[in-house]
């Protein structure tokens, strides 16, 4: 069996439907991405995940246990790392990955090749306060305290998110060698650039995957024809494109507009030729979808 299985996993609060009828599986040295914005329903399906909240129906495994069942055994196999900061933050760095080491029977040294090329970028800082590191540094050491009891399983509930670019950007290489060791990854982030960084990914909205493919796999399967439009007067622009009939949507992304047109190409000169007349400066190209242009196309349809 597969290190996450979710079968059917649905929960409600009163009136809100955090998670519909949810199933994936993560297999081992899997870097597994849920990517979505805020209330999308990656938390909730963490916790479930962790054993902290109980599903309404459906059932899920975490390393071949089942997570009603086998709660107590889970939370001892498995590394959590939550969205919110949530370590002593008056202790200091190297005090807070001896308390959780010790929580596990364990020590800093047993484990030390799992954490060591995290360990050294924070070790210079190892007589700080947690609470007293930057924002970068504390996700790091956050990351070693999940990692100092040598899980098979990892949960990284948003773990960039308020982080700095290069910071981002060495916390996905740590996953990168972390999934070369076998542990399965599961990660979730609203940044739809981090998809690109996974083996599969999860688009979640409102409680739902849209889709679940790796991240070629998702661009691949966006069928429609697709420009990147610019004018002098972007304002005047989005709503010129938006009054076109055969317009079928249109985001601002960046500096230009995506768009996308009912009867794919057939109406690129008619397109064209309509903006000109009413957008000084145009230029349009054809181009190619990225993730974030699938997700928007799968929440309009």
């Amino acid at each position: 069996m597969n290190p996450i299985v979710v079968q059917h996993i649905s929960k409600q609060y009163k009136s809100v439907e955090a998670l519909k009828d949810i199933s994936f599986e993560v297999k081992a040295g899997e870097l597994f991405g849920l990517i979505g914005p805020d209330g999308a329903g990656k938390t909730t399906l963490f916790r479930v995940l962790t054993t902290l909240l109980l599903a309404d129906t459906g059932k899920a495994f975490v390393n071949g246990r089942d997570v009603v069942k086998d709660y107590k055994l889970i939370r001892r196999e498995v590394g959590y790392m939550p969205g919110r900061f949530s370590l002593y933050q008056d202790l200091t760095v190297e005090e807070n990955l001896k308390f959780f080491a010790t929580i596990f029977n364990t020590s800093i040294k047993e484990n030390y090749d799992l954490i060591r090329d995290i360990y050294v970028q924070i070790e210079p800082f190892k007589k700080r306060p947690a609470g007293k590191l930057s924002g970068g540094m504390k996700q790091k050491l956050a990351l070693c305290c999940a990692l100092v009891h040598k899980p098979e399983v990892l949960f990284l509930d948003e773990p960039t998110t308020g982080v700095d670019p290069v910071s981002r950007k060495e916390f996905w290489e740590m996953l990168q060698r972390l999934k070369s060791k076998g542990i399965a990854i599961l990660v979730s982030t609203p940044y739809m650039d981090e998809a690109n960084l996974c083996d599969q990914v999860a688009l979640m909205q409102n409680g739902q995957l849209l889709q679940i493919n790796t991240p070629k796999g998702v661009v691949d399967s966006f069928a429609q024809p697709m420009w990147a439009i610019r004018a002098d007067n972007m304002y005047q622009l989005i709503s010129t494109a938006r009054a076109f009939e055969d317009t079928q949507s249109c985001y601002a992304f960046g500096d230009s507009l995506h768009i996308t047109l009912t009867n794919g190409t057939a109406q690129e000169e008619a397109l064209a030729t309509y903006l000109k007349e009413k957008n000084p400066g145009l230029t349009m190209e054809r181009i190619q979808p990225g993730i974030e242009d699938c997700f928007m196309y799968l929440m309009k349809n």
